[in-house]
């Protein structure tokens, strides 16, 4: 059994596919070159058992994983481009061989070797990307620590990092990486993210701050309660989802497969019909290629009706060759992730690429989507002792204003630890309910919101105390509002997209966040089955609609939207419901997103009906006989060359804007 990575095994067939292009070209660029001597200038002793040699080495040797496709394709009962290109390499071979057994066709083995070397071509430069997408992988990889020193009864202790459980505390001196994902419990450092988030500058972190594994400790000592192992941690999820995403097809991919499914059998037909129909009626037809010949001078010059045949039907094999088409999704598709990942976008869904340009609504949580998601206790006047007990009760929640409560209280302090919290129940879009000491406390919505007006309308939140159900108190918190948020804002408004903020929190601080950033739709205290009802009624107006957010309660939404986009510092559900994840930024990479669709989908176009034209224009011509198999080649690779050019736009487009 193969211990190898899906990135080593990139990189393998990478390697091999560019020893097979090498092998391919040293032998068919000297073979094409003689071939065109010998035809054009003069005859070349022996050309024709050099040409059958060369050729058949091309063929069967460095494009041998085609034939392999082939006959897997075939086995199972249906075709794709491998069989075409095989069909058209060994007929064109077979030519040189019935030239030398003594019957009088032209010989074109020459040119099976030319589809093969053109076609390892497309191939290899595929490859190249996937392989340049696996080295990013790696490149995360390289980060992850091997090992961890723990703290112990005995003290410190290094072992290997899947010894490493939730609950542990890790030392990381300065100078190392964060082994794994978790909680400073004691310290104060500088912590570089840049290999995760992108963000260059160093950040302060300290007691009560979460690191992420595969950051860089540069300043201090640091003390870290370990929160997430393995497959949990944020590195190996963006892993994942990097993994998943170059697997993934867009639906017009789909429909390029499908077409060419039926494309290959259609073409051996009509080459086969051609053949039949010209060696039988060859003398009806052999004045128009006399005609022909006047203008055309590569029409074949011949009397005799099989090798009027076996040039028709290898110059109908040859030009239908759909390298391009093969090549006209994935060479996109590899440039337009690609291009997102460096802008710290992960696709997980192609077909996210191809929902996106279209999209006409953006629907926005609040909380750490255009806020920062980061909130802080600001003031509340609650007694010590009731504090303690509520921060001990959101302990037990998820939600960022949950953990904001929490942090803010010293969790390793003995009246925090004593706190005997029963009964804990999450109220979606509401709070928390839980019983300590015989009391029921719940912490969330207030029941008035306009007793806290002058805070809620500075862009606060405020949760509402109360025990045995008299309100006991409040706490205010507040989450700065993310630096790209406004500024993107304006974007989609510019690119005719309606923003649209969506939050569980109250309509009073919802809109004046709103109003800082410029959304003027708001739907506030929205439950999270009522986020998806909102989304369903866009829906059904006939439009697209994105969900972007980052909570346990988006998931819904995520899931029911268009295009789910999820940041990717929240919650696993939200990860896992979302088509997109934002690994860097803010809502400003929504903006991205959409530019990257249009561009990406702008240019698959383009390289389908570059793939189709050529075909579509030729194969006639070479079913009349008009269309010399060297020039049908030349134009094959031509059509290759222009979906490869024009693919790469994307990669060079800094911005991904429109073309």
């Amino acid at each position: 059994m193969s211990t190898e990575t899906p990135e080593e095994l990139e990189t393998k067939r990478y390697k091999e596919s560019k020893r097979d292009l090498i092998a391919a070209w040293v032998v068919t660029a000297p073979l094409a070159v003689a071939m065109i001597y010998h035809m054009f200038l003069s005859r070349i002793p022996g050309f024709e058992f050099f040409e059958l040699f060369a050729s058949g080495f091309v063929i069967f040797f460095a494009g041998r994983r085609t034939i392999r496709g082939a006959w897997i394709a075939l086995t199972h009962k249906h075709t794709n481009m491998d069989t075409l290109i095989f069909f058209g390499s060994v007929a064109s071979w077979f030519t040189t061989l019935l030239l030398l057994v003594g019957l009088p066709v032209a010989s074109f083995g020459a040119i099976g070797a030319m589809i093969v070397a053109f076609h390892l071509t497309g191939r290899f430069i595929e490859s190249r990307l996937r392989d340049r997408a696996a080295k990013e992988i790696r490149a995360l990889l390289k980060i992850q620590s091997k090992e961890a020193r723990i703290i112990t009864e005995e003290g410190e202790v290094l072992v290997p990092i899947e010894a490493v459980k939730e609950g542990f505390l890790v030392v990381v001196k300065p100078g190392e990486r964060v082994p794994v994902d978790g909680e400073i419990v004691e310290g104060t450092s500088s912590v570089d993210e840049s290999m995760i988030t992108g963000e260059s500058i160093p950040v302060r972190k300290t007691s009560g701050d979460e690191v992420v594994g595969g950051s860089l400790n540069l300043t201090g000592f640091l003390k870290v309660q370990v929160t997430r192992v393995g497959e949990d941690t944020f590195l190996s999820q963006m892993i994942r989802l990097i993994q998943e995403a170059q697997g993934a097809k867009v639906p017009i991919q789909a429909l390029a497969d499908r077409i060419t499914n039926w494309f290959v059998p259609a073409i051996i037909l009509l080459a086969t019909f051609s053949a039949i129909l010209w060696y039988f009626q060859f003398e009806n037809f052999q004045p128009f290629l006399d005609r022909a010949r006047e203008f055309l001078p590569w029409v074949v010059n011949t009397t005799d009706p099989l090798s009027a045949a076996v040039f028709v039907f290898v110059a109908t094999v040859v030009i239908a060759c759909p390298c391009a088409l093969g090549l006209a999704t994935p060479m996109a598709l590899v440039t337009g992730t690609g291009l997102a990942a460096r802008k710290g976008l992960i696709i997980r869904n192609a077909e996210a690429i191809q929902t996106s340009k279209d999209v006409k609504v953006v629907l926005m949580d609040k909380t750490g989507t255009i806020t920062e998601g980061q909130p802080k206790v600001v003031s509340h006047n609650l007694s010590r002792d009731e504090y303690v007990i509520v921060a001990a009760i959101e302990a037990r929640s998820n939600h960022p204003l949950a953990k904001a409560i929490a942090g803010s209280v010293d969790t390793g302090s003995p009246d925090f630890s004593d706190v005997d919290v029963e009964e804990v129940e999450e109220l979606a879009g509401e709070g928390v309910k839980a019983t300590v000491k015989g009391h029921v406390y719940f912490i969330g919505r207030p029941e008035n919101p306009d007793v806290y007006r002058d805070s809620l309308m500075e862009g606060k939140t405020v949760v509402e105390v109360r025990k045995d159900g008299e309100k006991i108190g409040h706490i205010v918190i507040e989450d700065p509002i993310r630096e790209d948020s406004k500024e993107a804002v304006e974007h989609l408004k510019a690119m005719g997209i309606k923003p649209v903020m969506v939050t569980g929190d109250n309509e009073k601080t919802a809109r004046a966040v709103a109003s800082q950033v410029g959304i003027e739709e708001v739907y506030a205290g929205v439950k999270p089955s009522e986020k998806l009802d909102i989304v369903r009624r866009y829906q059904s107006e006939g439009v697209k609609v994105v969900m972007v957010g980052d909570g346990m309660n988006d998931a819904a939404a995520l899931k029911g939207a268009d295009v789910g986009i999820a940041i990717g510092s929240g919650t696993d559900l939200a990860i896992d419901s979302a088509d997109i994840v934002i690994t860097k930024g803010g809502v400003s990479k929504i903006v991205d997103a959409v530019k990257i669709s249009r561009l990406t989908f702008k240019v698959i176009k383009q390289n389908l009906f570059w793939a189709f034209f050529y075909n579509v224009v030729a194969i006639p011509s070479a079913m009349m006989g008009l269309l010399h198999p060297v020039i049908a080649e030349a134009a094959m690779a031509f059509s290759s060359i222009t979906v490869v050019l024009n693919s790469s736009k994307i990669s060079r487009k800094k911005g991904g804007g429109e073309i």
